[in-house]
């Protein structure tokens, strides 16, 4: 099971969007070279202020490409970077995977699943109603998160778009994403 990176994003500072390099080197045990969110604590400002010693379980963010394709359906135009993501991926479900999915991306670099990325308010005022497409509720009325997903890095390298993923699954018993 394997897709393809389609972009990489990172930016130095605080910022909703993500700007799309050439490039970007995953560091192991902190996340992207660079990008406001490396480090072993917490990056995200309201993570900080609850508590800035929590382990960062947020270092790669990943959102897959057809959530673009999705969303334009419904009128909204998004592109890669735009949703703060650090990793555009394409041909894998990457809100199936369950905890602990180790990612290789490229040649070197490997990166854990971790749990899904909560959509922030701000999502509405970066496109009016996009939140309403990113956070729906499936046919049983339960929450159904699309705004990507989170990761750690194991094993650094740099990635670059057109880079192959492949999908190491872990032991069963498999544990379902939730909120990180």
């Amino acid at each position: 099971m394997g897709g393809k990176i389609t972009a990489v994003s990172s930016n130095g500072t605080y910022s909703f969007t993500k700007p799309n390099r050439e490039s970007i080197t995953l560091l192991a045990g902190l996340g992207v070279e660079g990008d406001v969110h490396a480090g072993v604590t917490v990056k995200h400002r309201s993570r900080v202020a609850r508590d800035p010693s929590q382990p960062n379980l947020r270092q790669v963010h990943l959102l897959h490409q057809e959530l673009f394709d999705e969303v334009r359906e419904a009128g909204i135009e998004v592109g890669a970077g735009e949703l703060g993501e650090n990793v555009t991926t394409q041909g894998i479900d990457l809100l199936a995977l369950p905890v602990g999915t180790r990612l290789h991306l490229g040649e070197r670099a490997v990166v854990e699943v971790t749990g899904l990325r909560n959509p922030c308010l701000q999502i509405d005022t970066f496109r009016q109603g996009l939140l309403k497409q990113v956070v729906t509720r499936d046919s049983d009325g339960k929450l159904r998160l699309k705004g990507g997903i989170m990761s750690v890095v194991l094993e650094g390298g740099v990635v670059r778009p057109g880079d192959g993923i492949v999908v190491e699954l872990p032991d069963g018993p498999h544990v379902p994403l939730e909120i990180v």
